[in-house]
């Protein structure tokens, strides 16, 4: 559905789309053609006029875990896909942002990097007992463009966006929703999504549409404010010692896993 790669997976049931990230043997780590996907997915979405909510989820034991090690090292390597990779994290942030329909996540496992944003970008968050979320860019020497940084300080105060953005920890279900980066913590977090779209599916369209466009806007604004520097920096990162060094690294023991 959509014409999505194979990494992203759509269901229709009736005004609700069920997506699912698809890389369950890899724990939906994002590699280029689920990241591609991503960027393209929401303008679809938008254009179906259909769909009155969607539930984001991951299929397997995962969300996602962050950027796959090998489509890391392939953009390290590699200027012009680079920087298609970094306009698509842009497109990924201002399209989830300026959605139509309200996105509830259904965080069924780690949601790390990419994953921890997609959740930041969600209107509505379940998450499950065991699941986490975590933004570790800069434990691989990166500036998050497109990560916690950019939405944390309007979810939760600066101080706790400051703490987990710079240290990389890990952020446990319980904590999350204390600290407003998530809603409810469930043991069934996608029937729950599932439960919630449905309600909000059934409620006036222009109504639901315009109140979350009202809300977004406070969140748009934010999000251009800091996303140009944001990119450029990102940009400057994938070309440092430090950057190479640890995809190196983690290549190799990946490798050896």
């Amino acid at each position: 559905m959509y014409d999505m790669p194979e990494e992203i997976e759509v269901r229709a049931e009736g005004p609700l789309r069920i997506i699912a990230l698809n890389r369950p043997d890899d724990l939906n780590a994002v590699n280029h053609d689920l990241h591609n996907g991503l960027a393209k997915l929401w303008p679809r979405l938008n254009d179906d006029r259909e769909v009155r909510a969607v539930v984001l989820t991951g299929n397997g034991r995962a969300f996602s875990a962050g950027g796959d090690f090998e489509y890391l090292n392939v953009l390290l390597n590699d200027p012009e896909l680079r920087a298609q990779s970094i306009a698509h994290g842009r497109e990924i942030v201002l399209n989830m942002v300026r959605c139509r329909v309200p996105v509830v996540a259904a965080v069924n496992g780690p949601a790390v990097g990419l994953g921890c944003s997609l959740v930041a970008l969600s209107d509505i968050v379940y998450i499950g007992e065991k699941a986490f979320l975590s933004d570790p860019h800069i434990q691989v020497g990166l500036v998050a463009a497109d990560g916690g940084p950019l939405t944390w300080p309007l979810h939760t105060s600066l101080h706790w966006a400051k703490e987990y953005a710079l240290t990389s920890a890990r952020i446990s279900a319980e904590r999350a929703v204390e600290m407003g980066l998530a809603n409810h913590v469930a043991a069934d977090p996608l029937s729950e999504a599932i439960a919630c779209a449905k309600r909000i599916a059934e409620l006036p369209r222009q109504a639901v549409e315009s109140t979350k466009r009202l809300l977004n806007i406070h969140l748009e604004r934010a999000v251009l404010a800091t996303l140009d520097y944001a990119t450029n920096a990102e940009e400057q990162s994938f070309q440092t010692d430090d950057f190479a060094s640890i995809v190196a690294r983690l290549t190799a023991k990946a490798q050896k896993s």
